[in-house]
């Protein structure tokens, strides 16, 4: 799922195309698409973009007398920018936007038809969408402390809490943790304030660091490659692969479609969390820190 620095980066490579620019037409080619329709489409066309910003993980298009497009990309919806006129593409394609130098295309893989396009009339309207989680980026320490406590959540599901905290999924939430050099699993409430500052001022670096990287990435193309999966990486999507500080290898949690990626040594004290699935089957055999792991991974070699 695009995240904030993800978003941002659509927002920088979006201005310099669609701002001050009318949309001409909007073709849509997946009525699920569209969950809320006053002002209806056709009022947009002829319309010119007059502000672009990002609500959570939503993008947002505002046209004059408060009317707003809000596109929720969700897990796999993406952008694309093709010539003026381009079709949306077979079963991927949701939604076309002409504008006068070129077509934002609307796609999303996969089966399952997530992304949403909300049509609003009204500020109060918008406001609606916005799940009400504080900018990491521009909150005080006390705005984040506060979210960040409000219950008593592990970190990982805190971070990635829309209602708490804006922006932040499950890829950047990783590389939050291992920056900070916390657990994924302790408890919020449980915090003392050093950790809660340590926190905040990782959340913020980290942020900061993979925004202006994209930016330096993209120059003034337009983003082909949103992925939650990069190789600068620190944890996310790096299981069993060196850690970049301590060289052990990163871990893992999964629960459900979801996968939490950490640094024993770095995170943990080199305690080995345990995987629901894997803990279960394995029960007391379940090894507990990483010398364990790697003396049990030697005995399967050697058997």
């Amino acid at each position: 799922m695009p995240e904030l620095p993800d978003i941002t980066n659509y927002l920088d490579a979006l201005a310099p195309r669609v701002l001050d620019e009318p949309l001409e037409k909007i073709r849509l080619a997946s009525i699920s698409l569209l969950r809320t329709v006053d002002p209806p489409l056709s009022e947009f066309e002829g319309l010119a973009v007059r502000g672009l910003r990002r609500i959570g993980k939503r993008v947002v298009f505002g046209f004059d007398e408060e009317r707003f497009l809000v596109i929720h990309l969700m897990i796999a919806g993406r952008f694309r920018w093709r010539p003026k006129g381009t079709k949306p593409p077979g079963k991927r394609g949701h939604a076309a936007f002409d504008f006068p130098s070129g077509t934002l295309l609307l796609t999303e893989a996969g089966t399952k038809k997530r992304t949403t396009l909300h049509a609003v009339r009204g500020e109060a309207a918008l406001a609606e969408l916005d799940p009400g989680g504080v900018e990491p980026l521009t909150c005080t320490l006390a705005q984040f402390e506060e979210a960040l406590t409000r219950r008593n959540h592990t970190l990982k599901r805190a971070l990635t809490d829309p209602g708490l905290l804006s922006g932040i999924g499950n890829a950047y939430s990783d590389e939050i943790l291992h920056k900070a050099r916390m657990s994924p699993v302790k408890l919020t409430q449980r915090l003392e304030p050093e950790e809660i500052a340590r926190l905040f001022e990782a959340t913020r670096t980290t942020l900061t660091w993979w925004i202006e990287h994209l930016r330096r990435e993209l120059g003034d193309s337009f983003p082909e490659k949103v992925t939650a999966f990069r190789p600068e990486m620190s944890a996310h999507g790096r299981y069993n692969e060196p850690c970049p500080v301590c060289q052990s290898p990163i871990q893992r949690i999964v629960h459900a479609s979801n996968e939490t990626n950490y640094c024993a040594t770095c995170q943990t004290g080199g305690k080995l969390l345990a995987d629901r699935a894997l803990s279960r089957l394995m029960k007391q055999d379940w090894p507990r820190t990483l010398e364990e792991l790697e003396a049990l991974r030697g005995a399967d070699q050697t058997t």
